[in-house]
């Protein structure tokens, strides 16, 4: 399990970048796929394998530049037409959630991580939709109590958002704590959902990972 210190120093360095994985802004991989496509809280980038979605995210002016078309691959390769029909799927899976048609998610995931990192991000895969936990409670279901700082640096490096639904976990008190694409695209999600939460004053944000 890693450190408290080491998962500390893990989410500022996820902080710092905005919470996005540095895999979310490399070119593709052989074989692999990316769509951008718009929703009602931003544009979104896909990128996916044959074996799944790998990332997920709100698009960044870095990602923009990457695919300045917004295409669902790079070139005519035919080696990338299975990943291209998982991006595809993916995308319209999205579009259904955001139209309240969809509740779960069932395109295939290319988790890529530590051992410990897709074990938080398959928790996070068990909380139902309109339904929040704290960090603590992620870290009590994965079995590890006291790894609660340690979940909350896995959810940071989750690059597969919304299917992922990182958003879904909020601070001890039950307010929003920390997400990539920014604590309003959270909230919104969270209302989507018509999950239950409350914002927390700044400057009372103490021991937030306590439970």
């Amino acid at each position: 399990m890693p450190s408290t210190r080491h998962a500390e120093h893990s989410a500022a360095r996820s902080r710092a970048r905005g919470g996005r994985d540095p895999r979310m802004t490399t070119h593709l991989g052989p074989g692999e796929a990316r769509l951008i496509t718009d929703s009602p809280l931003g544009r979104l980038v896909v990128i996916a394998s044959e074996r799944g979605v790998r990332a997920c995210g709100f698009v960044s002016p870095v990602l923009a530049d990457d695919a300045p078309d917004g295409g669902a691959g790079d070139g005519p390769d035919p080696s990338r037409a299975a990943a291209r029909a998982v991006a595809v799927r993916a995308a319209a899976e999205l579009a259904e959630y955001f139209a309240g048609e969809r509740r779960v998610f069932d395109v295939p995931l290319d988790l890529r991580g530590t051992p410990f990192q897709v074990a938080a991000w398959r928790a996070l895969r068990e909380i139902p939709f309109g339904v929040t936990v704290s960090y603590g409670e992620q870290a009590r279901r994965l079995g590890l109590p006291n790894a609660t700082r340690a979940v909350g640096a896995a959810n940071g490096a989750n690059c597969v958002g919304i299917i992922v639904p990182c958003h879904r976990v909020l601070d001890s008190r039950g307010g929003l704590h920390g997400y990539g694409g920014g604590l309003w695209r959270k909230q919104k999600l969270l209302e989507l959902e018509g999950a239950a939460f409350r914002t927390v004053d700044a400057a009372a944000t103490s021991n937030l990972f306590s439970a």
